[in-house]
């Protein structure tokens, strides 16, 4: 027989494949804790960054492509250059070649989308037409003239063809061909054929002939709404006194066109024009974006540029402006997720130190025996770390490739960090907590429980340190506010307060229990007694840890649920100041009288309860003393009963209806004073003396009866809410309905039928709008995750704190089962050794998350992640952090039933095995 088979006959058997062949059931459990833990410590880096990627790309897809294209500019060719020379370089092959040159030189992370940029020749000042069959308004029409390229790949002609060259255009060219997009055509009553005379050029205007009629393939593409004009004509106005208004429109001339440009006085210039790209953008290039742009305006960058498209050019961009919005944004979303994101992982820690903890305890004994036996710490420690890592190592890995697999678009080393550190604390913990316990061989276990205990010097001290630490957090928070997520003493802040709760009430958890024996010692049954004398021989690690686990859990699960409460609460009342109703049905800028007959089609659609009509005059006016200067406000003529009754439902400014009724008259009337419910700032200009309003629903006299800081018709508006009674014109412009169920399509075709031109703004459309910001809803996403993990980590931390216990009640039921116990009280008495440290956790993770979200409330600002940035979006006043009443009693409340619930299934599971199996000859309990 060879030596190596007679050596492995002789050896010993592997540890780590003995270990897990005598509890495979438990390295299961471990690893499979070991896996979610990864998961959610990788997913966490990832899902944060796969959102503010989505965030800032959503960013500078929504904002306007003037504001976020790079556009390279330069003036036309200086006269003191050839003529030939000057037309050659605004020819297409030059401009085209400029355009290559420039997007190679583009720095990175910016990078152009070629299918919506543009490059050409543009007229900077507009040029009038003088043919007097086009509209006018206060002065003739002008003019921008592009020749700008690709124009056939960025349109369809809807009629005539696209303009060409003919020959050889020059700067003496006097005759053109372009082409006008449908709505300027439409505006301007052009059509295939019409000449338009153009000014500006020299002596002999230049006559410009439509050609075709486009339509834009992508109008709200870079190509089109770079340039605005070029796409829809607008109304301008000369900068005089009074002020001109006119039309201004463009015409597209072909790209071979552009040298009769040179011979304008419209200030020609050569531009090249990128839109960005954002597939490859990530939250990660803001600071080299932002960089780069500057770097571009007026850098190194610039210089680059200028050495292909000349000395005098010029790089505009409000790119870095959309990008700071965003950082903004991101700045103060970040600090409030990692205040969520360091307590949940917290949490995890201690679960798994308990789960360590828990085969620690099991194995006591089996350790002890081999450090009597002459077993080193090192020895023991480095097989204990092996048959660990079998275990955990894997099963982080697999935690992390699930993480990457469900997260995308993500980097990569935070979460191998993430999943590494959770691997590195799950193989430590059973080492460690082993070298700790058996520093010294022991021949017996000493006694460790709650009634003996003396906390030591160290004890003490550390606990201060802690509680130092925690005083200071909060009241860091509760200054400065969630400023910076990489502030770790502020995020930890309910974290340390979770910690203080659980050290305080492992203090005092033996006095109540104290108090409570002396009178179940005096009754005639044992049941309560035993129960209680059982919870009093609890070591203190073994309460110490669940009861951290337990408050960390629970103080995490209220703060995650009262921050997901206050940003509903946020955006129900944002979307409440938008509409001021459950719906709003106005004309084009609530100026128009709305058709008869309206109010009666939308009340009758199905879920509309009440209707309100209301006359609003944004153009009021205040006379003023002194010349007779006027003062702009809002004025709202309402019916008293139905508009307070909406004010008290939707609880904006409510008032009694006979406010606006002046006293002793039984009614108003446009020859007296009408009573006024007006607005703070607006109350403070008018004073108490009756005062003189101007409108175009008829001049009034008005004097303040009451002041409200909001009203439903205009909720982030100055106003002056009147009788409309007492209005000349009264008829209503805008409809306020309320209805929590209705029907919106129904209401959308009652609309449409009463009339053209009228909107209709749904408050639960505006609330699911404000859901859809990729910040925020991820903001959400994560602390919605954190609540649910902290309660599932609370049943964990609850269900090893017990199975560590199990083996000894078990075979407690045993010894009392031979003395008459009865299965009555085995489940009594399970229930009430297992309710104590339940009940102590219950209550003080109610009254941790309570007084953490009291503490820091202060300083958490959840307007932010609660509402996107929204031009002209009412403010929300108080979007704070509040208490959520079912985020602490739902929790705790479950952590009892879960632990009520256990002992009871044990007591029945107990009851069906025999006294023999659990005190068999030689047992450990």
């Amino acid at each position: 027989m060879a030596w190596w088979r007679q050596r492995t006959e002789r050896g010993v058997a592997p540890w780590v494949r003995t270990r897990l062949r005598t509890a495979p059931g438990a390295a299961v459990a471990f690893g499979v804790l070991v896996l979610v833990t990864a998961f959610l410590a990788a997913a966490l880096p990832r899902a944060l960054d796969a959102y503010e990627t989505k965030g800032l790309r959503q960013e500078i897809a929504g904002a306007p492509p003037a504001a976020t294209s790079v556009e390279l500019s330069a003036p036309q060719p200086g006269l003191e250059i050839a003529q030939s020379t000057r037309e050659k370089a605004v020819r297409p092959p030059a401009l085209a070649a400029v355009r290559r040159a420039a997007l190679a030189r583009l720095p990175a992370p910016l990078r152009a989308d070629t299918t919506e940029s543009a490059y050409g020749v543009r007229t900077s000042k507009s040029l009038a037409g003088l043919n007097r069959w086009l509209p006018v308004i206060d002065a003739p029409p002008r003019f921008t003239l592009a020749a700008q390229s690709e124009l056939a790949a960025h349109s369809t002609v809807r009629g005539g063809r696209l303009p060409t060259a003919a020959g050889e255009v020059t700067a003496d060219t006097r005759k053109v061909e372009a082409a006008v997009t449908e709505a300027t055509a439409r505006t301007l009553r052009l059509r295939v054929g019409s000449v338009i005379d153009v000014d500006g050029f020299g002596g002999a205007p230049l006559a410009v002939r439509i050609t075709g009629i486009v339509e834009p393939r992508h109008p709200q593409g870079g190509y089109w709404s770079a340039d605005p004009v070029l796409r829809t004509p607008g109304v301008a106005a000369d900068p005089t006194l009074p002020p001109q208004f006119y039309w201004q429109a463009g015409l597209l001339l072909a790209p071979g066109a552009a040298p009769v440009l040179l011979g304008s006085q419209g200030q020609p210039e050569l531009y090249w024009r990128f839109a960005p790209a954002t597939e490859r953008l990530t939250a990660q290039d803001v600071p080299g974006l932002v960089s780069r742009i500057a770097s571009l305006e007026g850098g190194p960058e610039l210089l680059r540029m200028r050495e292909v498209a000349g000395g005098t050019a010029v790089v505009a961009t409000d790119l870095e402006t959309v990008v700071g919005s965003y950082t903004t944004t991101r700045a103060a979303i970040t600090p409030v997720v990692a205040v969520g994101a360091f307590g949940i992982g917290a949490v995890a820690a201690v679960v798994l130190v308990m789960a360590g903890g828990l085969v620690a305890v099991r194995r006591a004994a089996e350790l002890a025996l081999l450090r009597a036996r002459g077993g080193s710490l090192r020895g023991i420690a480095g097989r204990l770390l092996a048959e660990t890592a079998v275990v955990a190592v894997p099963a982080a890995a697999a935690g992390l490739l699930l993480a990457v697999l469900t997260v995308d678009e993500a980097r990569l080393l935070p979460a191998v960090l993430g999943a590494s550190a959770v691997a590195l604390l799950a193989c430590a913990v059973l080492p460690v907590r082993a070298v700790v316990a058996h520093r010294r061989p022991r021949a017996h276990a000493e006694r460790d429980d709650l009634a003996h205990a003396r906390p030591g010097r160290r004890r003490t001290v550390a606990e201060l340190t802690v509680l130092v630490l925690a005083v200071g957090s909060v009241v860091a928070l509760r200054r400065r506010g969630a400023s910076s997520a990489g502030d770790l003493l502020v995020s930890a802040a309910p974290v340390l307060v979770g910690l203080i709760a659980a050290l305080v009430l492992v203090r005092l958890y033996p006095l109540p229990l104290r108090w409570a024996a002396r009178p179940a010692a005096r009754g005639r049954g044992v049941v309560g007694f035993l129960s209680l004398a059982r919870a009093g021989r609890s070591s203190t690690v073994g309460v110490a840890l669940p009861l951290l686990a337990l408050l960390l859990a629970l103080t995490t699960a209220a703060f995650g649920g009262s921050v997901l409460a206050g940003v509903s609460d946020a955006r129900d009342r944002a979307a409440l100041l938008t509409t001021g109703a459950d719906a709003r049905i106005a004309g084009p800028g609530e100026v128009t009288p709305l058709p008869a007959g309206l109010a009666g089609a939308v009340g009758k659609v199905a879920g509309v309860r009440a209707v309100t009509a209301v006359r609003i005059e944004r153009t009021a006016e205040l006379t003023s003393g002194g010349a007779g200067a006027k003062e702009g406000l809002t004025l709202i003529g309402v019916e008293p009963a139905s508009y307070a009754r909406l004010a008290r439902q939707t609880g904006l400014g409510a008032f009694p209806a006979d406010v606006l009724k002046p006293k002793g008259t039984k009614g108003a009337g446009t020859a007296g004073v009408l009573n006024a419910v007006a607005s703070p700032a607006l109350a403070e200009r008018l004073g108490r003396a009756p005062r003189r309003i101007t409108s175009l629903a008829g001049d009034i006299t008005v004097r303040i009866a009451a002041v409200r800081s909001r009203t439903p018709a205009a909720p982030g508006a100055d106003f002056l809410l009147v009788d409309a009674a007492g209005l000349t014109h009264s008829d209503p412009t805008t409809l306020l309905a309320t209805g929590a169920a209705l029907d919106a399509p129904a209401l959308r075709t009652a609309v449409r039928g009463a009339g053209k031109n009228l909107t209709v703004t749904l408050r639960g459309e505006e609330r699911a709008a404000l859901s859809d910001a990729p910040l925020q809803a991820g903001a959400e996403r994560i602390y919605t995750t954190a609540a649910l993990a902290g309660a599932g980590y609370a049943v964990l931390a609850l269900l090893l704190s017990l199975l560590q216990s199990a083996p000894e009640r078990a075979a407690l039921l045993a010894r009392l089962r031979t003395m008459g116990l009865t299965p009555r009280q085995s489940r009594r008495l399970l229930s009430l050794d297992a309710l104590p440290q339940a009940l102590l956790a219950a209550s003080g993770g109610m009254l941790a998350g309570w007084a953490t979200v009291r503490l820091l409330a202060p300083g958490i600002d959840l307007e932010r992640l609660a509402l996107a940035t929204a031009a002209g979006r009412v403010p929300v006043v108080g979007a704070s952090l509040r208490t959520d009443v079912w985020s602490l009693l739902l929790p705790a409340a479950g952590t009892v039933l879960l632990a009520w619930a256990v002992a009871v299934a044990q007591a029945w599971w107990a009851g069906r095995r025999t006294s023999i199996t659990e005190l068999r000859t030689g047992g450990m309990r």
